[in-house]
């Protein structure tokens, strides 16, 4: 890891590193093959990914919130009602982090074929310990097997190094300003951390 004040210096202990080979083979990331070589200083991707389960009172659907930062600034901001109803928190959670790893993979091709190096599997944080022990630790079991194509999908991108996932907890998550009503000085607190 680069030490620069445009990083955010993660402890790599709060990371857990597996071998998937088992599970996925030696998979890699789909790099474009005309994308130009790699120049300059290479940018690190921190995404915060959240859901609040059945929020919608009618529908009871939940809904995603996503931030991704490129360094220290915010460029992807997502928010938005997921389009199943999911029984369990766990399922809601996996379907926004589902999401969100697709928007970064669709980050990655961009930089990639904008010759911009990436710093390393990209940091995600989600607030839900399940999830995080169902994608980052390859003999963990799926007990939900309507969620197998999220679930899949996510380790997959942690095996391919792509991204690498830890938990971070509730009233730590920046992305709880998308997905749950809150307070006036949470929610000024919050901006000021996104912000600022």
């Amino acid at each position: 890891m680069v030490f620069d004040d445009k990083y955010v210096n993660w402890y790599d202990r709060d990371f857990a590193e597996y071998d998937w080979s088992l599970f996925y083979g030696d998979i890699k990331e789909d790099i474009p093959f005309n994308a130009p070589e790699p120049r300059g200083m290479p940018v690190q991707i921190n995404a915060f990914i959240d859901a609040n389960h059945a929020q919608n009172k009618i529908t009871r659907c939940s809904h995603t919130g996503i931030l991704i930062y490129l360094n220290k600034a915010p460029i992807i901001w997502y928010s938005k009602a997921q389009k199943t109803v999911e029984t369990s928190t766990f399922g809601s959670e996996y379907n926004a982090l589902r999401t969100g790893t697709e928007q970064i993979k669709l980050l990655h091709y961009k930089l990639h074929m904008m010759g911009v190096p990436i710093e390393g599997p990209d940091n995600v944080l989600v607030n839900n310990d399940s999830v995080v022990k169902n994608s980052t630790i390859p003999s963990s079991t799926l007990q939900k097997m309507h969620n197998s194509i999220c679930y899949h999908f996510v380790r997959e991108a942690v095996a391919a190094k792509c991204i690498r996932i830890t938990y971070i907890p509730s009233g730590e998550n920046l992305v709880d300003m998308f997905t749950k009503p809150l307070g006036a000085s949470k929610l000024k607190d919050f901006a000021q951390h996104i912000l600022y």
